[in-house]
Parts: structure tokens; C-alpha cells; sequence
């Protein structure tokens, strides 16, 4: 039997540190997730670090979800839902395209920076299960899980004319729970047991990006300043595994129910201070993406992680490289409308499949969905800025002993300044 609770309940987060976190903000997800060769000039791309130098604006993006989700397992369901910020991500061009336009000058070159805290894993758990057996009648065992891994990122980016370079340097920190009890029938007066699996983490991570993004007709813009210049850029992103530290504690607690008022409790075993090491798996990604003008893009994306690197002494598991194909795109009408503001916004859309690192009984766990988006242009002090409204649709563990779908609704607010580093002049 699965329980519900106010929080995400994933009965896969009791593998490795948990659900990995999606690296891709919500307008990209909203496209499928293209972060490999996503660059826009007033949204943040933190998983190619290199899309950074092509920002225009400053541009702050904070992002909340609220999720539903209908577990199944042996013909018995349970609806879950959750939600929480999902990030909070600050970029930096540190030199502003305005000043090129007062002092007519046309750059090669741009720096930017960005500071990114988010979610690296989640676990949230509580599963319940019933057994009857001769000696003992009902047997009832519990796992719960609950906590999971953050991670502050620092990326620094320079671009020179159509190639750009990034890479991103985070700190990784986090606390995780298990539990495990087995309860018996009171009748029986055996001693119930509780099992508890308490640790901290803490590590390095990086990743580092390449970014070509390439106008292909610019000899038709140099004749005509009216037509829609055509885009393409090919993004490409790694990084190797690292290192993690744990500190934590284990307790076994034997109880007995003996009277309404009176339980006996024995400690079978309780150790703190232990430490231990872990490694974190390397990761890489492809991508390429089409834009035409301010009119549409259309991309694809290849990523994987290999978490067959994964190692943990507190909490051992035994995972499989990860893989996600991608494909997605988004549709503006007419940037410029007067008439409608329909026309300004963006229309985004886009599929996933996932393979899972995780297996169930020998069965390999996937994972696939569809993405819808808006992105909703919005005037704050003065400057455009946008509100991304997202709706996902999945199901993961097909065919498995758990199936989980999902309905995921995401908001994103994406603020945006030009006024930053401005050069003032006076007659």
C-alpha cells in the first residue's frame, strides 16, 4: 500500500541520493529540456554554462511547482501531490550591449557570470506493506525516506564572436533520512523494530560548456536588414565524477507494546560519528537548435550521466548510466504586435524519454512525457520581462512493480534589467 503525504513520495528516491532534479529552468523544460545549445538573450541557461556571454540583460529567474502524481503497484493507487521552489538562478553580463550602441562600436567579445541555487536530489518516501503469516499474524513493514542534496553554482562564460565557453563551479550539501520499521500484531506482544539511517553530505561539483552559435545567411542580412536572420547553434557539456564526504548515524530500537501505557524499549544498536566518502558521476551532453528570427526554434537534445560511477559508504547502491533524448521547439507569433498581445508570447512544446538508473526486479525503469509552455511578457519597471507557465505530463516505471504519473505544473518569473553597468554621459 502507498501512502500519500504533503510532499513528494517517490518510492525510487530510496535508490543512490534520490530523483536527480531536472538542471534545465522551465522555459527550456518547457521545450523538452535543450539545454546543450539553448542561448537566449534574457533567459539563463545554467546547464551549458557557456550560453552564458550570450545574455544581453541582467535577468533574475526564480521558479515554483506544484506536482500530482497517481501511484500503482499490484492493483492498488494512491494519489500524491507536493510542490516547493524549485530554484532561484541571478545572470551577470558584465559589460552592457547598450554601451556598444551609444559608442557605436560592435564587441567580439563578451564575460558573464550567473549564481544558481537549486535542488540536486530529492527523497521523499512512504511505503507500506502487509504480510500475514502463521506464528505471528500481520506483519506490517515500513520505509520512509525524506531530505535530499542542493547545490550552489558560480559560472563564468566568455564568448568571442561565434564560439563561446563556460564553466560552472558548485559546492553540493544536503541531509538524508531512512527509516525502516517492522511492526507486528499487538496481540503477539513481539518487539517491534525500527531501523534509522541518518546522514549529511557535502562536495564539489562542475561542468564546463562549448557553444557555437552561428547566423547562416548573413550575406542576406547585409542586403536586406528586413528578413529574419537563421540561427544554428551546437552546444556540447561535461563534466567528470567527483568526490563527497558523509557524516552520519545508525540506530536500532526493539520495542514492545505491553500495556496501553507502558512500552518496553531496547536499543540493540546505536553508532554516531561515522564518516565516509562517496562519488558523484560524470555527466555529457549534446544538443543543437534551429531559430528562425524572433519566429520559432525547433532543437533536439542527447544527454546522459553515468551513474555506474556512483558510490556511497553510508548508503550503498548499485545504479546504471542514465540517458534522455529530447526534442522540442517554441512559436511566437509577433514579437512586435501593438495589436495583440497573443502574438508576444511564446508558445513552447516539446517530449522526452528518459532511461532511469535505477532497476526494479531486474527491470529497467523509463521514464517519458510531454511538455507545454507559455512564455507571458510582462512590463516591470519599465523593462520586458516574463512569466513561464509550464504543464508536464509523464509516467515512469512502466511496466514495473510501481508505476507513477505524473502532472506537473510549473511557474517561472523571469525579470530582466539593461540598465547595469550603463555608462552615463553628459553634455
Amino acid at each position: 500500500m502507498l501512502y500519500g503525504q504533503g510532499y513528494d513520495n517517490s518510492p525510487y528516491s530510496r535508490f543512490g541520493l534520490g530523483d536527480p532534479v531536472n538542471n534545465n529552468l522551465f522555459h527550456s523544460r518547457q521545450m523538452g529540456g535543450l539545454g546543450a545549445a539553448y542561448n537566449d538573450p534574457y533567459h539563463i541557461n545554467i546547464v551549458n554554462p557557456a550560453s552564458y556571454s550570450r545574455l544581453r540583460a541582467i535577468s533574475f529567474d526564480l521558479g515554483v511547482y506544484g506536482q500530482f502524481s497517481s501511484l500503482s503497484s499490484e492493483g492498488q493507487s494512491d494519489n500524491v501531490s507536493s510542490g516547493n521552489i524549485e530554484y532561484i538562478s541571478f545572470g551577470i553580463p558584465l559589460s552592457n550591449p547598450v554601451n556598444e550602441i551609444l559608442e557605436r562600436e560592435e564587441r567580439n567579445y563578451s564575460l558573464s557570470m550567473a549564481f544558481t541555487l537549486m535542488p540536486h536530489t530529492r527523497v521523499g518516501y512512504n511505503i507500506s506493506s502487509f504480510e500475514d503469516t502463521e506464528n505471528f499474524g500481520t506483519i506490517e513493514r515500513n520505509f520512509r525516506g525524506e531530505g535530499g542534496s542542493f547545490k550552489f553554482l558560480w559560472g563564468n562564460s566568455v564568448r568571442y564572436k561565434d564560439f563561446s565557453f563556460g564553466i560552472n563551479l558548485g559546492y553540493l550539501f544536503g541531509k538524508i533520512n531512512y527509516e525502516r520499521n517492522v511492526l507486528y500484531d499487538p496481540s503477539e506482544f513481539a518487539f517491534n523494530n525500527l531501523f534509522t539511517t541518518e546522514y549529511s553530505l557535502s562536495g564539489a561539483l562542475y561542468n564546463v560548456g562549448f557553444l557555437y552559435s552561428g547566423i547562416l545567411n548573413k550575406k542576406q542580412l547585409e542586403e536586406r536588414k528586413n528578413v529574419n536572420a537563421k540561427r544554428l547553434s551546437v552546444g556540447i557539456h561535461f563534466g567528470s565524477q567527483t568526490s563527497f564526504s558523509t557524516k552520519g548515524r545508525i540506530s536500532e530500537i526493539a520495542l514492545q507494546q505491553v500495556s496501553s501505557n507502558q512500552v518496553i524499549s531496547d536499543t540493540l544498536r546505536f553508532v554516531t560519528g561515522l564518516e565516509g566518502q562517496g562519488t558523484l558521476p560524470g555527466e555529457l551532453g549534446l544538443g543543437l537548435m534551429y531559430n528562425y528570427g524572433e519566429k520559432y526554434s525547433i532543437g533536439a537534445n542527447y544527454s546522459t550521466t553515468f551513474w555506474s560511477q556512483y558510490e556511497n559508504d553510508l548508503n550503498p547502491s548499485t545504479l546504471s548510466d542514465a540517458r534522455t533524448i529530447s526534442l522540442g521547439g517554441s512559436f511566437r507569433p509577433n514579437f512586435q504586435s501593438q495589436d495583440s498581445y497573443w502574438d508576444r508570447v511564446y508558445y513552447r512544446a516539446g517530449v522526452y524519454h528518459t532511461k532511469d538508473p535505477r532497476t526494479i526486479n531486474n527491470e529497467a525503469v523509463s521514464s517519458y512525457g510531454i511538455n507545454f509552455g507559455l512564455g507571458l511578457p510582462f512590463i516591470y519597471q519599465r523593462k520586458i520581462s516574463h512569466a513561464n507557465l509550464g504543464l508536464e505530463l509523464g509516467r515512469r516505471g512502466q511496466n514495473t512493480a510501481i508505476t507513477e504519473s505524473y502532472l506537473r505544473v510549473t511557474l517561472g518569473f523571469n525579470f530582466n534589467d539593461t540598465d547595469w553597468f550603463l555608462k552615463r554621459k553628459y553634455d
